[in-house]
């Protein structure tokens, strides 16, 4: 029983040793067998194509010169000018293939009409038959060697015509030889060969033994099927924690990936082995997983990447006392966010009653005073100025508004930045019809913290001012403007981060009111964008596509 532990994670696993049939050497040695058996076969279909390239070129010389030499044989064109197709001339000119087959070593030599038919041959049973000439072009006047199969033999086949003084073709002189079998081609070779090969054998054999051995002593003396289940065993524990975990070599590639990082970060395994600013990994999350110089120590961060808002934790990760790397755990806090901007939402309407309250009361002093001062035509006249004005605010957003409550956060913002002497107002040419309840709650979540990111950083500008235009004509699209100092250029992709504020801690501040925007837009798959307005100022734009209304 072989037992290893990994104090690191605190797991003890416990694996039986494998029969010795399994064990590294054995397979080292059956791997290294089948080697030599595909290198024995390779070389012996080598062998055999070399051998018969080598066959085919001498002996198809050969065919061709002894076909010739019995072409120009005396007798031979005496009789075939004179009578080619005399029944005798099969016995006459016997003796001239059979001498062409003895000296030449040729299986077969035969003359031939120019149209096939055998008239004579060293085999007297293919006299009279009629031979496919194929490819061969010697019925056109030319000599010609090629393959063939005769009498189901393949065969080497070398042809000359017989040309009459006119240079017609009066027959085809026809020398053959069947190619050698496979074994006869090897036969030459094969000693030498079987040498070779065993030689190689045997040192193959004792390279795989000495291979293993030293295999072994590196992986403390587990066999292979060991190793995969300590591996396998691992990778599943990695894999079914719920909190994501990323690990980052020196070279900042990514070595470890688990399933819930994965699905966190947006990536796929197969970034396991590139360098994390390559894989399409946020860029704040990036910042933290390859810090450079003396932050590479512990850090603990909450990011708002563009979907997700993520608790990271970094650690470095050490091997015989050197660093190696560092591993970074992660939690969706996308859930908490959310409650958080809930209730940041919650205390800017309990800011916005609070203005109200105050509003009114100083109204209602008013009116007391002067009922007190009999004064009742003052009354009566401040009280219509105000209804008037209550009036102009609720019809100047309801006419453009019909979804009922965002006019009311509409409504109450006007009052809230009023209090802080800013002028809230909703551009003419806005548009929005009743929207679905949880949409409108969404609306809700990016106009409060847009509104009141605005408000705040337009008090105290020469003319403080804040437009909201809405638009529902493609899609929604929300705009922003505010008379404050703009945002600079290296900053508007980090504010939407959670944490980046360039204000005092306030309700639906930059800290974490521009992230919760973000994550909101992105969960309908939308954009948040932000540029300066050219007579100073911010203007952030939210755009959420596909988008519908109850027009």
């Amino acid at each position: 029983m072989t037992q290893v532990t990994h104090k690191n994670a605190k797991e003890i696993l416990v694996i039986k040793n494998i029969p010795l049939a399994r064990s590294l050497a054995a397979q080292f040695l059956a791997f290294q067998l089948m080697v030599v058996a595909v290198v024995l076969i390779a070389v012996a279909a080598v062998s055999v194509a070399q051998s018969t390239s080598e066959f085919r070129e001498a002996r198809g010389t050969r065919m061709i010169a002894v076909a010739e030499n019995m072409a120009s044989t005396p007798i031979v064109r005496e009789r075939i000018e004179r009578a080619p197709a005399d029944p005798f001339a099969s016995r006459i000119l016997a003796p001239e293939v059979d001498r062409a087959v003895a000296l030449s070593g040729a299986t077969l030599a035969e003359i031939l009409a120019p149209d096939g038919t055998v008239w004579v041959s060293s085999a007297p049973s293919r006299v009279g038959a009629r031979v496919d000439l194929g490819p061969s072009r010697a019925d056109e006047g030319r000599a010609w060697y090629g393959d063939a199969d005769v009498d189901g033999r393949h065969s080497l086949v070398g042809q000359v015509p017989i040309l009459s003084p006119d240079g017609d073709v009066l027959a085809v002189a026809s020398v053959s030889e069947g190619y050698p079998s496979v074994w006869a081609l090897l036969s030459g070779a094969g000693e030498r060969l079987l040498i070779y090969l065993g030689l190689g054998a045997g040192l193959g054999l004792i390279a795989s033994y000495l291979l293993s051995r030293r295999i072994k002593r590196h992986t403390r003396g587990l066999e292979v099927t060991e190793i995969a289940s300590l591996a396998d065993h691992r990778e599943a524990l990695l894999h079914s924690i719920r909190e994501g975990v990323i690990a980052v070599n020196n070279d900042d590639e990514i070595t470890v990936l688990n399933d819930s990082a994965q699905e966190l970060l947006g990536v796929g395994a197969d970034a396991v082995g590139k360098r994390v600013d390559r894989v399409g990994i946020d860029p704040a999350v990036v910042a933290l997983l390859i810090p450079g110089g003396a932050s590479r120590s512990a850090e603990d961060r909450v990011i708002a990447t563009r979907t997700r808002v993520l608790a990271l934790s970094r650690r470095a990760a050490t091997s015989g006392g050197e660093r190696i790397g560092t591993v970074t755990t992660m939690r969706d806090s996308t859930e908490l966010a959310a409650l958080q901007g809930q209730l940041s939402s919650h205390k800017s309407v309990t800011d916005t009653l609070r203005a109200q309250t105050h509003e009114f009361a100083n109204q209602l002093h008013t009116i007391s005073g002067l009922v007190q001062l009999g004064e009742y035509d003052a009354v009566r006249d401040l009280v219509g100025a105000l209804t008037r004005r209550r009036a102009e605010i609720s019809d100047a957003v309801t006419q453009r508004i019909s979804d009922p409550a965002v006019a009311a956060l509409l409504i109450a913002k006007t009052s809230l930045a009023a209090e802080s002497g800013v002028a809230l107002a909703l551009a003419p040419e806005s548009h929005l019809a009743p929207l679905d309840p949880a949409l409108a709650t969404d609306v809700i979540t990016l106009l409060g913290n847009l509104i009141d990111n605005a408000v705040d950083v337009s008090v105290g500008a020469p003319e403080p001012g804040v437009t909201v235009e809405i638009d529902d004509s493609d899609g929604l699209e929300i705009i922003v403007r505010d008379s404050g100092p703009g945002v600079p250029e290296h900053l508007r992709e980090a504010i939407f981060a959670r944490g980046v504020t360039s204000k005092p801690d306030v309700p639906g501040g930059r800290g974490i009111g521009l992230a919760l925007v973000r994550l909101v837009t992105a969960a309908h798959g939308g954009t948040v964008g932000v540029s300066d307005v050219p007579d100073g100022g911010a203007e952030f734009t939210v755009r959420l596509q596909g988008v519908r209304t109850d027009a």
